[in-house]
């Protein structure tokens, strides 16, 4: 399995930045303490780092999809800047319910779905039962059980709305997450 790489797969806003009123511009953004540093022990142990995030604030037409890549960009550089880095960003903008326009339909890249895992999965040749997903929500943790990531930590702080998730799955604080990177 050495052919195969681990990988670290990252919710956006929630762990990454602060999660505000749909995050667009860098100017709202706010980075989670201890990511920088945890994406960069990522790295050293040879891990690819991914962003896997919906983005229904485009399939909401509150901004567009240049609008999210523009400030990926911004991020990746914002990283670079730590000596850190990310490999790739994976977005979903379609949303069922509320999306307009050609935004409005079901996809299997939607969290939940595994879409965007299995996609990177492919395309970079990855070991997902060796890699750890960090998300905030119950549907990044679903979303990696369903696509076979090993490890899948969930960051909160609400006991209540999290009650499906294993408590050894919870965590408080992104620092919790180096150990689980081997």
């Amino acid at each position: 399995m050495d052919f195969f790489k681990k990988a670290l797969f990252l919710d956006r806003d929630g762990i990454i930045n602060q999660e505000t009123n749909y995050v667009h511009k860098k100017e709202q953004v706010i980075f989670i303490d201890g990511i920088f540093e945890l994406t960069k022990i990522a790295k050293s142990k040879g891990y690819k780092i991914f962003v896997i995030t919906n983005q229904a604030g485009i399939a909401r037409g509150y901004y567009t999809v240049r609008d999210f890549i523009n400030l990926s960009k911004w991020m990746r550089k914002e990283f670079q800047k730590k000596d850190t880095s990310i490999d790739h960003f994976y977005f979903c903008p379609f949303h069922s319910e509320y999306g307009i326009g050609i935004f409005k339909k079901e996809s299997e890249f939607r969290k939940p779905n595994p879409g965007m895992i299995l996609k990177a999965r492919d395309r970079f040749l990855l070991d997902l039962n060796s890699s750890v997903l960090v998300g905030d929500r119950y549907t990044d943790f679903l979303t990696g059980k369903s696509a076979g990531v090993g490890t899948n930590l969930i960051l909160t702080s609400e006991e209540d709305e999290y009650r499906s998730v294993p408590v050894s799955s919870r965590i408080s604080s992104l620092f919790e997450v180096i150990p689980y990177i081997v």
